[in-house]
């Protein structure tokens, strides 16, 4: 049986009208469980491709574009994708705001910037790459999966903070 992300059971006005809110609503796990699946499809070559076009300098980040990308990566991939964005609707229209620091979020992902170049000698290449050319959407996903590495070593609440500033 193949799964698609369906998110016609919630009310696509109520989030698509406030999905930053909706996104600043869901609790850190929420957050987490969305990263988590992002890390796990960018192992995979084919999703990796998928997820990196959402952080191309001029791509559409919103809740219906992340959901139509969930519907483009592989089976497993679309299901833990699918999974952790109707959880995020779900809870975030229910939960209160939760506290955010977009200081510290910035400082997370710049500390997750300099573990990765540390670690990887192309990274600075790729994240400064803004071409519409193939090797430039190469270099920016190699660096955007060198970044989530990164990123998963990081405590859960700063790990969400990064996660809600990329989105």
């Amino acid at each position: 049986q193949n799964y698609v992300v369906d998110l016609s059971q919630i009310d696509p006005t109520a989030i698509l009208a406030s999905a930053g809110d909706v996104l600043m609503r869901a609790p850190d796990n929420a957050i987490d469980d969305l990263f988590q699946a992002a890390h796990q499809a960018s192992q995979s070559p084919r999703d990796a491709s998928t997820l990196c076009a959402l952080f191309d300098p001029h791509a559409d980040r919103s809740f219906e574009a992340l959901a139509a990308t969930a519907n483009r990566l592989g089976q497993a991939s679309r299901e833990r994708f699918g999974t952790a964005l109707l959880n995020i609707a779900a809870v975030g229209l229910q939960a209160p705001r939760q506290s955010y620091d977009a200081a510290a979020a910035t400082k997370t992902l710049k500390q997750a910037g300099v573990t990765a170049m540390l670690l990887h000698d192309d990274f600075m290449l790729g994240m400064t790459a803004s071409g519409a050319d193939q090797a430039s959407r190469n270099a920016r996903c190699r660096s955007f999966g060198w970044m989530l590495d990164a990123l998963k070593e990081v405590p859960l609440p700063q790990r969400a903070a990064a996660t809600r500033l990329m989105l």
